[in-house]
Protein backbone atom coordinates (compact mmCIF):
# COMPACT_ATOMS: atom_id res chain seq x y z
CA UNK A 1 0.00 0.00 0.00
CA UNK A 2 2.80 2.60 0.86
CA UNK A 3 4.69 1.99 -2.47
CA UNK A 4 0.85 2.30 -4.19
CA UNK A 5 0.56 6.03 -2.28
CA UNK A 6 3.74 6.89 -2.97
CA UNK A 7 3.62 6.02 -6.97
CA UNK A 8 0.08 7.70 -7.10
CA UNK A 9 1.51 11.19 -5.84
CA UNK A 10 4.34 10.62 -8.46
CA UNK A 11 1.64 10.34 -10.89
CA UNK A 12 0.17 13.95 -9.34
CA UNK A 13 3.62 16.07 -10.01
CA UNK A 14 2.85 16.52 -13.22
CA UNK A 15 -0.36 17.74 -12.70
CA UNK A 16 0.20 19.87 -10.55
CA UNK A 17 2.78 21.83 -13.05
CA UNK A 18 0.07 22.25 -15.24
CA UNK A 19 -2.05 23.53 -12.59
CA UNK A 20 1.43 25.83 -11.33
CA UNK A 21 1.82 27.35 -15.28
CA UNK A 22 -1.59 27.83 -16.39
CA UNK A 23 -2.42 29.96 -13.32
CA UNK A 24 0.85 31.58 -13.54
CA UNK A 25 -0.16 32.70 -16.93
CA UNK A 26 -3.96 33.27 -15.44
CA UNK A 27 -2.23 35.30 -12.84
CA UNK A 28 -0.59 37.83 -14.65
CA UNK A 29 -2.94 37.90 -17.94
CA UNK A 30 -6.52 38.31 -16.04
CA UNK A 31 -5.64 41.26 -13.85
CA UNK A 32 -3.23 43.11 -16.26
CA UNK A 33 -4.69 42.22 -19.81
CA UNK A 34 -7.97 45.34 -19.05
CA UNK A 35 -4.92 47.90 -18.08
CA UNK A 36 -2.83 46.57 -21.90
CA UNK A 37 -5.80 47.27 -23.68
CA UNK A 38 -6.46 50.71 -21.72
CA UNK A 39 -2.66 51.58 -22.90
CA UNK A 40 -3.79 50.36 -26.79
CA UNK A 41 -6.20 53.62 -26.29
CA UNK A 42 -9.41 51.16 -26.17
CA UNK A 43 -12.39 52.50 -23.88
CA UNK A 44 -14.79 50.59 -21.36
CA UNK A 45 -17.09 49.09 -23.64
CA UNK A 46 -13.89 47.96 -26.20
CA UNK A 47 -12.04 46.24 -23.15
CA UNK A 48 -15.20 44.47 -21.94
CA UNK A 49 -16.02 43.22 -25.30
CA UNK A 50 -12.68 42.03 -25.27
CA UNK A 51 -11.98 40.58 -22.01
CA UNK A 52 -15.17 38.70 -22.45
CA UNK A 53 -14.07 36.49 -25.28
CA UNK A 54 -12.43 34.96 -22.79
CA UNK A 55 -15.77 33.87 -21.56
CA UNK A 56 -17.53 33.78 -24.66
CA UNK A 57 -15.27 30.33 -25.92
CA UNK A 58 -16.09 28.52 -22.72
CA UNK A 59 -19.83 28.59 -24.26
CA UNK A 60 -19.04 25.98 -26.56
CA UNK A 61 -15.37 24.80 -26.76
CA UNK A 62 -14.83 23.34 -23.06
CA UNK A 63 -17.85 21.13 -23.71
CA UNK A 64 -16.84 20.16 -27.35
CA UNK A 65 -13.21 19.41 -26.06
CA UNK A 66 -14.88 17.34 -22.87
CA UNK A 67 -17.44 15.77 -25.08
CA UNK A 68 -14.18 14.60 -27.46
CA UNK A 69 -12.20 13.33 -24.08
CA UNK A 70 -15.04 11.40 -23.09
CA UNK A 71 -15.66 9.62 -26.07
CA UNK A 72 -11.85 8.97 -27.21
CA UNK A 73 -10.16 9.29 -23.79
CA UNK A 74 -7.35 10.98 -24.97
CA UNK A 75 -7.33 13.97 -22.74
CA UNK A 76 -3.86 14.15 -22.35
CA UNK A 77 -2.95 14.55 -26.11
CA UNK A 78 -6.10 16.55 -26.47
CA UNK A 79 -4.04 18.52 -23.23
CA UNK A 80 -1.19 18.93 -25.42
CA UNK A 81 -2.71 20.25 -28.80
CA UNK A 82 -4.65 22.96 -26.82
CA UNK A 83 -1.81 24.52 -25.10
CA UNK A 84 0.59 24.18 -28.51
CA UNK A 85 -2.40 26.10 -30.59
CA UNK A 86 -2.29 28.48 -27.94
CA UNK A 87 1.10 29.02 -28.08
CA UNK A 88 1.14 30.01 -31.62
CA UNK A 89 -1.89 32.33 -31.50
CA UNK A 90 -0.18 34.45 -28.51
CA UNK A 91 3.28 34.73 -30.74
CA UNK A 92 0.44 37.13 -32.74
CA UNK A 93 0.00 39.76 -30.16
CA UNK A 94 3.21 41.02 -31.00
CA UNK A 95 1.61 42.36 -34.29
CA UNK A 96 -0.08 45.85 -34.43
CA UNK A 97 -3.91 44.45 -34.28
CA UNK A 98 -7.20 46.48 -34.52
CA UNK A 99 -10.03 45.46 -32.27
CA UNK A 100 -11.08 42.96 -35.01
CA UNK A 101 -7.38 41.22 -35.55
CA UNK A 102 -7.12 41.52 -32.01
CA UNK A 103 -10.89 39.95 -31.10
CA UNK A 104 -9.93 36.91 -33.67
CA UNK A 105 -6.57 36.03 -31.89
CA UNK A 106 -8.21 36.02 -28.52
CA UNK A 107 -10.56 34.11 -29.83
CA UNK A 108 -8.49 31.11 -31.19
CA UNK A 109 -6.08 31.39 -28.12
CA UNK A 110 -9.03 31.06 -25.69
CA UNK A 111 -10.96 28.20 -27.63
CA UNK A 112 -8.01 26.22 -27.06
CA UNK A 113 -6.85 27.45 -23.50
CA UNK A 114 -10.40 27.25 -21.93
CA UNK A 115 -11.29 23.87 -21.49
CA UNK A 116 -7.26 22.91 -20.19
CA UNK A 117 -8.64 22.99 -16.74
CA UNK A 118 -11.64 20.84 -17.00
CA UNK A 119 -9.93 18.33 -19.42
CA UNK A 120 -6.88 18.63 -16.54
CA UNK A 121 -8.91 18.07 -13.86
CA UNK A 122 -11.26 15.52 -15.57
CA UNK A 123 -7.80 13.34 -16.40
CA UNK A 124 -6.67 13.42 -12.54
CA UNK A 125 -10.11 13.11 -10.91
CA UNK A 126 -9.11 9.17 -10.68
CA UNK A 127 -5.95 10.06 -8.94
CA UNK A 128 -7.74 11.93 -6.21
CA UNK A 129 -9.98 10.27 -5.00
CA UNK A 130 -10.32 6.75 -2.29
CA UNK A 131 -12.41 4.03 -2.92
CA UNK A 132 -14.73 6.28 -5.45
CA UNK A 133 -14.77 9.17 -2.85
CA UNK A 134 -13.50 12.51 -3.76
CA UNK A 135 -10.25 13.30 -1.42
CA UNK A 136 -10.32 16.53 -0.71
CA UNK A 137 -7.00 16.81 0.95
CA UNK A 138 -5.45 15.18 -1.93
CA UNK A 139 -6.85 17.73 -4.93
CA UNK A 140 -6.34 20.61 -2.34
CA UNK A 141 -2.50 19.57 -2.51
CA UNK A 142 -2.95 19.76 -6.45
CA UNK A 143 -4.33 22.79 -6.83
CA UNK A 144 -2.51 24.88 -4.44
CA UNK A 145 0.11 24.18 -7.01
CA UNK A 146 -2.08 26.34 -9.35
CA UNK A 147 -2.30 29.31 -6.67
CA UNK A 148 1.07 29.43 -6.27
CA UNK A 149 1.87 29.68 -9.60
CA UNK A 150 -0.92 32.80 -9.70
CA UNK A 151 0.57 34.85 -6.71
CA UNK A 152 3.99 34.07 -8.17
CA UNK A 153 3.12 36.07 -11.91
CA UNK A 154 0.50 38.65 -10.27
CA UNK A 155 3.52 40.20 -7.57
CA UNK A 156 6.42 39.85 -10.56
CA UNK A 157 4.14 41.16 -13.27
CA UNK A 158 2.81 44.28 -11.11
CA UNK A 159 6.43 45.43 -10.02
CA UNK A 160 7.83 44.62 -14.00
CA UNK A 161 5.05 46.44 -15.35
CA UNK A 162 4.70 49.23 -12.73
CA UNK A 163 8.70 49.55 -13.78
CA UNK A 164 8.52 49.27 -17.94
CA UNK A 165 5.16 49.98 -19.13
CA UNK A 166 2.40 47.27 -20.05
CA UNK A 167 4.64 47.25 -23.38
CA UNK A 168 5.84 43.86 -22.51
CA UNK A 169 2.55 42.37 -21.61
CA UNK A 170 2.74 40.17 -25.66
CA UNK A 171 6.18 38.97 -24.04
CA UNK A 172 4.49 37.61 -20.70
CA UNK A 173 1.74 35.95 -22.47
CA UNK A 174 4.34 34.38 -24.45
CA UNK A 175 6.40 32.71 -21.59
CA UNK A 176 3.95 31.78 -20.04
CA UNK A 177 1.71 30.09 -22.18
CA UNK A 178 5.43 28.11 -22.81
CA UNK A 179 5.41 26.97 -19.67
CA UNK A 180 2.03 25.55 -20.47
CA UNK A 181 2.92 23.47 -22.77
CA UNK A 182 6.56 22.13 -21.52
CA UNK A 183 4.13 20.89 -18.69
CA UNK A 184 1.42 19.49 -20.34
CA UNK A 185 3.96 17.58 -23.08
CA UNK A 186 5.40 16.53 -19.44
CA UNK A 187 2.26 15.14 -18.44
CA UNK A 188 2.23 11.16 -18.59
CA UNK A 189 0.09 9.97 -21.67
CA UNK A 190 -3.12 8.02 -19.95
CA UNK A 191 -6.06 6.91 -21.99
CA UNK A 192 -8.91 5.80 -20.61
CA UNK A 193 -10.11 2.93 -22.38
CA UNK A 194 -13.54 3.28 -24.13
CA UNK A 195 -16.39 0.68 -24.39
CA UNK A 196 -19.41 0.39 -26.43
CA UNK A 197 -21.34 1.10 -22.91
CA UNK A 198 -19.37 3.80 -22.26
CA UNK A 199 -20.32 5.37 -25.43
CA UNK A 200 -23.79 5.30 -24.67
CA UNK A 201 -23.64 6.92 -21.54
CA UNK A 202 -26.10 10.06 -21.62
CA UNK A 203 -25.78 13.19 -19.67
CA UNK A 204 -29.38 14.64 -19.91
CA UNK A 205 -31.04 12.48 -17.12
CA UNK A 206 -28.40 13.77 -14.61
CA UNK A 207 -28.97 16.91 -15.48
CA UNK A 208 -32.79 16.90 -15.20
CA UNK A 209 -32.25 16.26 -11.36
CA UNK A 210 -33.41 18.63 -8.83
CA UNK A 211 -30.35 19.04 -6.84
CA UNK A 212 -28.58 19.16 -10.32
CA UNK A 213 -30.18 21.89 -11.33
CA UNK A 214 -30.38 23.73 -8.50
CA UNK A 215 -26.65 23.69 -8.30
CA UNK A 216 -25.78 24.80 -11.67
CA UNK A 217 -28.18 27.90 -10.83
CA UNK A 218 -26.34 29.15 -8.13
CA UNK A 219 -22.84 28.12 -9.63
CA UNK A 220 -24.35 30.39 -12.45
CA UNK A 221 -24.94 33.40 -9.93
CA UNK A 222 -21.80 32.85 -7.76
CA UNK A 223 -19.48 33.44 -10.81
CA UNK A 224 -21.63 36.24 -12.14
CA UNK A 225 -20.63 38.34 -8.84
CA UNK A 226 -17.15 37.02 -9.16
CA UNK A 227 -17.05 38.96 -12.41
CA UNK A 228 -16.34 42.67 -10.98
CA UNK A 229 -13.29 41.12 -9.68
CA UNK A 230 -12.44 38.89 -12.95
CA UNK A 231 -12.69 41.92 -15.35
CA UNK A 232 -12.97 45.13 -13.89
CA UNK A 233 -10.76 44.97 -10.35
CA UNK A 234 -8.08 46.10 -11.75
CA UNK A 235 -9.73 49.04 -13.41
CA UNK A 236 -11.37 50.16 -10.52
CA UNK A 237 -8.78 50.10 -8.55
CA UNK A 238 -6.58 52.15 -11.19
CA UNK A 239 -9.67 54.68 -10.88
CA UNK A 240 -9.13 54.84 -7.42
CA UNK A 241 -5.22 55.91 -7.54
CA UNK A 242 -3.70 52.65 -6.44
CA UNK A 243 -0.83 52.02 -8.34
CA UNK A 244 0.26 48.78 -10.26
CA UNK A 245 2.39 47.42 -7.64
CA UNK A 246 -0.71 47.66 -4.93
CA UNK A 247 -3.19 46.23 -7.74
CA UNK A 248 -0.94 43.61 -7.65
CA UNK A 249 -0.45 42.95 -3.83
CA UNK A 250 -4.50 42.84 -3.28
CA UNK A 251 -4.55 40.38 -6.51
CA UNK A 252 -2.05 38.62 -4.12
CA UNK A 253 -4.07 38.75 -1.32
CA UNK A 254 -6.92 36.94 -2.14
CA UNK A 255 -4.46 33.95 -3.73
CA UNK A 256 -2.56 34.18 -0.63
CA UNK A 257 -5.83 32.92 1.42
CA UNK A 258 -6.66 30.62 -0.91
CA UNK A 259 -3.23 28.96 -0.86
CA UNK A 260 -3.87 28.56 3.09
CA UNK A 261 -7.45 27.22 2.47
CA UNK A 262 -6.19 24.51 -0.20
CA UNK A 263 -3.53 23.43 2.37
CA UNK A 264 -5.63 23.10 5.19
CA UNK A 265 -9.08 22.21 3.35
CA UNK A 266 -9.34 18.57 4.72
CA UNK A 267 -9.25 19.86 8.14
CA UNK A 268 -12.21 22.24 7.47
CA UNK A 269 -14.25 20.61 4.78
CA UNK A 270 -15.40 17.38 6.92
CA UNK A 271 -17.33 19.97 9.42
CA UNK A 272 -19.85 20.92 6.61
CA UNK A 273 -21.96 18.93 4.23
CA UNK A 274 -20.76 20.11 0.52
CA UNK A 275 -24.09 21.74 -0.67
CA UNK A 276 -23.70 24.24 3.14
CA UNK A 277 -20.64 25.13 1.92
CA UNK A 278 -21.81 26.69 -1.14
CA UNK A 279 -24.44 28.17 1.56
CA UNK A 280 -21.53 29.60 3.61
CA UNK A 281 -19.71 30.73 0.43
CA UNK A 282 -22.31 32.62 -1.51
CA UNK A 283 -23.35 34.76 1.46
CA UNK A 284 -19.28 35.52 2.09
CA UNK A 285 -19.51 36.31 -1.69
CA UNK A 286 -22.30 39.28 -0.82
CA UNK A 287 -20.54 40.49 2.29
CA UNK A 288 -17.00 40.86 -0.37
CA UNK A 289 -19.02 42.62 -2.75
CA UNK A 290 -21.12 44.79 -0.22
CA UNK A 291 -17.38 45.67 1.06
CA UNK A 292 -16.04 46.36 -2.53
CA UNK A 293 -19.06 48.91 -3.19
CA UNK A 294 -18.71 50.57 -0.25
CA UNK A 295 -15.27 51.44 1.26
CA UNK A 296 -12.92 50.05 -1.62
CA UNK A 297 -10.90 52.77 -1.23
CA UNK A 298 -10.11 52.00 2.23
CA UNK A 299 -6.98 49.81 2.16
CA UNK A 300 -8.00 47.72 5.43
CA UNK A 301 -11.54 47.03 4.65
CA UNK A 302 -10.54 45.94 0.99
CA UNK A 303 -8.02 44.05 2.45
CA UNK A 304 -10.94 41.73 4.38
CA UNK A 305 -13.14 41.79 1.40
CA UNK A 306 -10.08 40.07 -0.80
CA UNK A 307 -9.26 37.71 2.19
CA UNK A 308 -13.15 36.66 1.45
CA UNK A 309 -11.38 34.91 -1.37
CA UNK A 310 -10.54 32.06 0.90
CA UNK A 311 -14.32 30.89 0.78
CA UNK A 312 -15.79 32.89 -2.29
CA UNK A 313 -13.37 30.85 -4.51
CA UNK A 314 -11.09 28.30 -3.06
CA UNK A 315 -13.63 26.84 -0.99
CA UNK A 316 -16.60 26.91 -3.09
CA UNK A 317 -14.36 25.63 -5.21
CA UNK A 318 -13.68 22.70 -3.90
CA UNK A 319 -17.16 21.72 -3.01
CA UNK A 320 -18.37 22.16 -6.79
CA UNK A 321 -15.64 19.71 -8.28
CA UNK A 322 -16.15 17.03 -5.41
CA UNK A 323 -20.41 17.75 -6.07
CA UNK A 324 -19.35 17.40 -9.82
CA UNK A 325 -17.62 14.16 -9.24
CA UNK A 326 -20.36 12.96 -7.33
CA UNK A 327 -23.09 13.44 -10.00
CA UNK A 328 -21.28 12.79 -13.16
CA UNK A 329 -18.66 9.96 -12.19
CA UNK A 330 -16.69 7.41 -14.95
CA UNK A 331 -17.73 8.61 -18.47
CA UNK A 332 -19.39 11.23 -18.09
CA UNK A 333 -16.26 13.54 -16.04
CA UNK A 334 -15.47 15.22 -19.25
CA UNK A 335 -18.58 16.37 -19.94
CA UNK A 336 -19.46 17.32 -16.42
CA UNK A 337 -16.54 19.59 -15.74
CA UNK A 338 -17.25 20.98 -19.37
CA UNK A 339 -20.89 21.76 -18.56
CA UNK A 340 -19.58 23.41 -15.57
CA UNK A 341 -17.06 25.69 -17.03
CA UNK A 342 -19.74 26.40 -19.41
CA UNK A 343 -22.53 27.44 -17.33
CA UNK A 344 -20.67 29.15 -14.45
CA UNK A 345 -18.22 30.78 -16.06
CA UNK A 346 -19.15 31.02 -20.07
CA UNK A 347 -22.47 32.88 -19.38
CA UNK A 348 -21.49 34.48 -16.41
CA UNK A 349 -18.38 35.87 -18.24
CA UNK A 350 -20.04 36.66 -21.17
CA UNK A 351 -23.11 38.43 -19.46
CA UNK A 352 -20.74 39.90 -17.03
CA UNK A 353 -18.58 41.27 -18.94
CA UNK A 354 -20.48 43.09 -21.72
CA UNK A 355 -23.40 44.21 -18.88
CA UNK A 356 -20.18 45.44 -16.74
CA UNK A 357 -18.97 47.18 -19.45
CA UNK A 358 -22.14 49.17 -19.97
CA UNK A 359 -23.03 49.76 -16.60
CA UNK A 360 -19.56 51.12 -15.66
CA UNK A 361 -19.42 53.18 -18.57
CA UNK A 362 -23.29 54.73 -17.66
CA UNK A 363 -22.60 54.76 -14.19
CA UNK A 364 -19.11 54.34 -13.00
CA UNK A 365 -16.84 51.13 -11.92
CA UNK A 366 -18.33 51.22 -8.36
CA UNK A 367 -21.72 50.45 -9.44
CA UNK A 368 -20.76 46.54 -11.07
CA UNK A 369 -20.41 45.76 -7.06
CA UNK A 370 -23.47 46.58 -6.19
CA UNK A 371 -25.02 44.61 -8.99
CA UNK A 372 -23.01 41.74 -7.88
CA UNK A 373 -23.91 41.86 -4.32
CA UNK A 374 -27.28 41.15 -5.38
CA UNK A 375 -26.48 38.75 -7.75
CA UNK A 376 -24.20 37.00 -4.86
CA UNK A 377 -28.01 37.31 -2.55
CA UNK A 378 -29.48 34.98 -5.62
CA UNK A 379 -26.47 32.69 -5.54
CA UNK A 380 -27.05 32.33 -1.83
CA UNK A 381 -30.54 31.52 -2.28
CA UNK A 382 -29.87 28.78 -4.83
CA UNK A 383 -27.59 27.40 -2.58
CA UNK A 384 -29.74 27.08 0.26
CA UNK A 385 -31.90 25.45 -2.04
CA UNK A 386 -29.41 23.24 -3.11
CA UNK A 387 -28.68 22.03 0.80
CA UNK A 388 -32.69 21.75 1.28
CA UNK A 389 -32.88 19.39 -0.94
CA UNK A 390 -29.51 17.01 -0.54
CA UNK A 391 -30.08 17.72 3.41
CA UNK A 392 -32.59 14.57 4.17
CA UNK A 393 -30.58 12.08 2.33
CA UNK A 394 -27.07 13.25 3.83
CA UNK A 395 -25.46 9.92 5.74
CA UNK A 396 -22.33 9.24 7.86
CA UNK A 397 -20.38 9.42 4.47
CA UNK A 398 -19.14 12.28 2.91
CA UNK A 399 -22.16 13.17 0.65
CA UNK A 400 -23.29 16.22 -0.70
Amino acid sequence: MPNAAAANRRQLIPFAAVSASYFAHIGFFNPYLPLWLKELGFGLVAISILTSIQAATRLFAPYGWGWLSDHTGERVKLLRYGASMALICACLLFMELGPIGLGLVFLVMFAHTSSMMPMSEAAMAHLVSQGGAFDAKRYGRVRLFGSIGFLVTVFMAGAWFEHFGMKDFPGWTVLSLAAVTISVWLLPDLKEAVTVQDEKVAIWPVLVQEPVKWFFITAFFHVLSHIGVYVFFSLYLDSLGYSKVWIGMLWAVSVIVEIGWFFTQAKWMPRLSLTAWLVVCSAAMALRMGLTAQWADVLWVLLIAQALHALTFAANHTACIALLSHHFPGRLRGRGQALYTVIAYGFPGVLGGLAGGLLSDQLGLQSVYWVSLITALMATAAAYRVWRLQHPARSMQQVP
